[in-house]
């Protein structure tokens, strides 16, 4: 039987992150960091520093005037951010060889969570870009599996979708584990701060949690919205998917939702950079 132990316990088997992503995640935990440790961090990397450029431009953010720095980018998206689109940027570059998925699919999945999942949060009063950081994270349980195991989720792929809502259940009776709970492993051994493990480990299930995460809840029902869009449900069968005891806990309904979140492709527009 896979051990989730096995999965992390040996550095071969861990996602390769870039170099300027492990930098930034590690200053998760240090609350101290310079401002212009971090621009000499992003500007060590041209190529990353230009997709930030763009980023900060696009659409996305709204911005009146043109973000031609570095310095100008930190200080007008916020180092939070800024962390933000390089640990996205990261994560795609990490498990770009990840086979037995559909990557393409996948990753537009997660980015239309993340964002959903912000949304959302700035509707009911939850800091939005943990629930961001969260989002884009969310994912990686899934990703890790089937690259440190792809023989043992192979049957499950066959069996359900890896997008399907009860993915997290099938993992479980299968494992003793879900992707949840891989994601907050990772999310450990990279020393986030615990309110983003815990959280990452409750995203497939909230309500089971002996205390809820409204970061987990948030993300909860982006991926709802996200996973029916890219699996083009109907939106009757989007209805009837909806996560009601979820939202309630954070005080939104579908009506809300369904009036007024933006059409995804306009909710994320110009982030498709972080993708490729």
């Amino acid at each position: 039987m896979l051990d989730i132990r096995s999965l992390l316990d040996e550095p071969r088997k861990l996602p390769t992150v870039p170099k300027v992503a492990q930098q930034l995640m590690q200053s998760f935990s240090d609350e101290n960091v310079a401002f212009g440790e971090i621009v000499a961090q992003l500007a060590a990397d041209p190529v990353l520093s230009a997709k930030l450029l763009r980023l900060a431009n696009s659409a996305y953010f709204h911005f009146s005037r043109t973000i031609s720095s570095l310095d100008d980018a930190l200080r007008m998206l916020g180092f939070v951010m800024v962390r933000n689109l390089v640990l996205g940027n990261g994560m795609v570059a990490a498990f770009a060889k990840t086979k037995g998925m559909d990557l393409h699919q996948f990753w537009h999945y997660n980015l239309y969570t993340a964002c959903v999942a912000r949304w959302l949060a700035g509707k009911a009063g939850v800091p939005t870009d943990v629930v961001f950081t969260v989002g884009l994270l969310h994912g990686i349980g899934q990703l890790h599996l089937h690259a440190a195991a792809p023989d043992a989720v192979a049957p499950l792929d066959r069996t359900l979708h890896v997008l399907d809502s009860g993915r997290a259940a099938l993992e479980q009776q299968a494992f003793g584990f879900h992707h949840g709970d891989v994601a907050g492993e990772l999310a450990q051994l990279w020393r986030f701060p615990e309110p983003i493990s815990t959280a990452l480990r409750q995203v497939p299930a909230p309500l089971q949690a002996a205390e809820f995460s409204a970061f987990a809840g948030c993300v909860h029902l982006g991926a709802w919205r996200a996973r029916a869009e890219v699996l083009d449900a109907a939106r009757e069968e989007r209805a009837a998917a909806f996560p009601a005891a979820v939202a309630a806990r954070l005080r939104l309904t579908l009506e809300l939702i369904d009036g007024e979140l933006p059409p995804l492709a306009q909710l994320t527009d110009g982030l498709q950079a972080m993708l490729g």
